[in-house]
């Protein structure tokens, strides 16, 4: 069967402002139609976007449901993804419609596990609260008891999810002193097991009870929503801190909201929620939890490396070949 044509300078629509260098390089090389305001488009906007474009780049932050795929023109052939996540966009409507998805991955491993290294450090130690007694005048000196922390060297870090970022966190954490465990899907290879320190634990209850700090690096997805709920954070105990830079789904937001606000869990580092922008009350009042704006990729040089991925996706695509970042397997 004869490969469907393809255009030489395909129509791109972007959802997001992105780094200057990737939009002027999109614009060089496609008929690109950027969002210069950088708010979310609304979904009738979505739509409108998805009827008549070749190509569309969508951000975490747009939901791409089975019904505006579904509603898409017959034109659209590829949604590339602005980011290595793709929970957000519905793979199987893609397939059913031959609406290849390719997304960003790899990039951002380094800059999102120095993230989770920063909140393991900053939440135990209570550095932002710290920061919030200095800069409200209210620190009176040095003192024996004052603003005690935990140390972390010698504990237990859990890690959910050991996939790249996984691995590159277990690499940090090895450095400061601390036992590596994970819980996977499927056991790594033995010997980047003991490059890592690493002991496997089969079962994930198994291991939030054997363990002081759980780091979270797992996908959302229907497995995974609501994965850590209150049982599971009971398994932590009160002594055990919470570390999510992954996906806030994966975390049910009451069970979290409560284990903190009771003391069930000792605390929280959290650069994700469910259902964001929009942060959980509950939380912002609360003096044992570290809350950031989603920075895990947050860094020059990751954004500009995903710019960098989505134009090869959408070049090797648009010249008749696989994009290299193809996230379904099998067609073209």
């Amino acid at each position: 069967m004869a490969k469907e044509p393809r255009p030489s300078r395909p129509k791109v629509v972007v959802t997001r402002t992105l780094p200057s260098a990737t939009e002027a390089r999109m614009a060089e090389l496609f008929d690109t139609l950027p969002n210069t305001s950088d708010a979310p488009m609304s979904r009738d906007a979505l739509a409108a976007a998805m009827a008549d474009t070749d190509v569309f780049v969508p951000t975490v932050t747009d939901r791409i449901d089975a019904a505006l795929i579904e509603g898409a023109g017959e034109r659209l052939r590829l949604i590339a993804n602005y980011g290595a996540g793709v929970g957000h966009i519905d793979l199987q409507a893609a397939r059913a419609r031959r609406i290849v998805v390719t997304n960003t991955p790899g990039v951002l491993t380094e800059d999102t596990a120095d993230m989770a290294m920063a909140l393991i450090l900053a939440t135990p130690r209570r550095l932002v609260e710290g920061d919030k007694l200095v800069r409200a005048g209210q620190w009176t000196g040095w003192s024996p008891t004052g603003m005690r922390g935990h140390r972390i060297g010698g504990r237990k870090l859990g890690i959910l999810g050991m996939g790249r970022i996984g691995q590159a966190v277990a690499l940090r954490a090895r450095a400061f002193g601390l036992q590596i465990h994970y819980h996977n899907r499927h056991r790594i290879a033995e010997v980047l097991e003991h490059q890592l320190g690493a002991t496997w634990h089969e079962d994930l209850d198994s291991m939030l009870a054997a363990v002081d700090i759980l780091t979270i690096h797992s996908p959302h997805t229907a497995e995974t929503q609501g994965l850590i709920d209150a049982r599971r954070l009971d398994l932590l105990g009160p002594e055990g801190w919470l570390i999510n830079t992954a996906r806030g789904e994966v975390v049910d937001p009451d069970a979290m909201a409560a284990a903190l606000a009771e003391r069930r869990i000792a605390g929280a580092g959290l650069d994700v929620y469910a259902g964001e922008p929009a942060i959980d009350p509950r939380l912002v009042g609360l003096d044992n939890v570290v809350l950031l704006p989603h920075l895990g990729s947050a860094t020059f040089e990751g954004r500009e490396a995903m710019g960098a991925k989505v134009i090869t996706n959408i070049r090797v695509w648009a010249d008749g070949h696989r994009p290299p970042d193809q996230v379904l397997e099998g067609w073209l």
